[in-house]
């Protein structure tokens, strides 16, 4: 499987994958990531541009894949993700730049967009825990003051928590009665939810389905662009 690459690009890979290995389990335990890993790894990704067999190609495939860091600075100010999601595409961009071990044509914005995928997946989840309570016979909307629209919205983006630990919550109060609030905000500038027994969104690090995005981008490819190909 590794014969084609050369071993410039095999520490490349080990390199990408011990970053995303540790800033996923950081980011788990503490929900923060300390900025020297960012730092110790952008090093790594200078220093395999300088052994490089190629020294001049390489800085052009880093230059085109680097793309990506505007886009992510610009997620990362309109709160779409962490600052530390940001820069942990951007550092994955310079250390592992449009890698992969298929034959799969990739853009620096594969890891992004298959993360985007994959981040899907947890309205599914939240689907199937609030079906699973329903048919337990428990009132989810128990003291919620809101339209039906805004239910099924509710049971695809979170579910009713009765002991909340890393979520943000849905919930809002406005003159005394509770509405579940969808407004979009700066997840810098959100605190978990503590309150019992109240409706939450997960807060799953997006450094996870970066990762994930990742590993699918080395051994499958662009999701997006296989899913086309199937039609």
């Amino acid at each position: 499987m590794f014969d084609g690459l050369s071993v410039v690009n095999i520490v490349r890979m080990i390199a990408a994958f011990t970053m995303l290995g540790l800033a996923s389990f950081l980011d788990l335990k503490k929900r923060e990531i300390n900025d020297m890993l960012w730092i110790a790894f952008s090093g790594v990704s200078i220093l395999l541009v300088v052994f490089s067999p190629d020294i001049l190609f390489s800085l052009k495939v880093v230059g085109m894949s680097l793309i990506i860091a505007p886009v992510a600075l610009l997620l990362w100010r309109l709160g779409m993700f962490g600052g530390a999601d940001a820069l942990c595409l951007v550092v994955l961009a310079s250390l592992a730049p449009m890698f992969t071990i298929t034959t799969a044509q990739l853009t620096p914005f594969t890891i992004l967009t298959n993360a985007a995928i994959l981040s899907v997946a947890s309205l599914f989840v939240n689907l199937s825990r609030n079906i699973i309570s329903i048919t337990r016979k428990e009132n989810i909307f128990k003291d919620i003051d809101e339209t039906r629209m805004k239910k099924i919205l509710a049971i695809f983006i979170g579910y009713k928590a009765k002991n909340p630990k890393h979520s943000f919550s849905l919930e809002t109060v406005i003159d005394g009665k509770k509405h579940l609030d969808f407004s979009l905000k700066h997840v810098e500038h959100m605190s978990f939810c503590n309150e019992k027994e109240t409706w939450v969104t997960p807060g799953m690090p997006y450094i996870l389905y970066i990762a994930a995005g990742f590993i699918i981008q080395v051994f499958y490819g662009d999701i997006i662009f296989n899913l086309l190909k199937l039609f």
